[in-house]
């Protein structure tokens, strides 16, 4: 089972990881600098994550391969980590879609 894990960033801002069952982060989020914020981008990923439409693949200069999942809005809520091939990036977003709907969220600010 998934989890978003909040944490605070050197600069006072908070941020999420969403982990696999393993403990692997499978996607990031940006920096807020408001908890809530942060709290709503959770949400956000929970309610858009089983939507394909929502993930933008993309190919990196270097030749690797990552994902941002959008919101409706079309505000990037969450990016991926960079994978070697296509096919793993691919598995990457199914294990988004996996996990991230019932995962728990562990608030390690508070």
């Amino acid at each position: 089972m998934g989890k978003f894990v909040i944490t605070t960033r050197k600069n006072g801002e908070f941020q999420f990881n969403l982990k696999a069952g393993n403990g692997e982060v499978i996607l990031a989020s940006e920096g807020y600098t408001a908890k809530a914020s942060c709290l709503n981008g959770i949400e956000s990923v929970k309610k858009n994550a089983a939507n394909d439409a929502r993930y933008e693949r993309k190919e990196a200069k270097n030749g690797k391969f990552f994902f941002n999942l959008k919101a409706g809005n079309g505000q990037v809520i969450g990016s991926s980590e960079m994978y070697e091939s296509s096919a793993g990036r691919d598995k990457g977003i199914e294990s988004v879609k996996r996990n991230a709907p019932d995962a728990v969220v562990d608030d390690q600010t508070a």
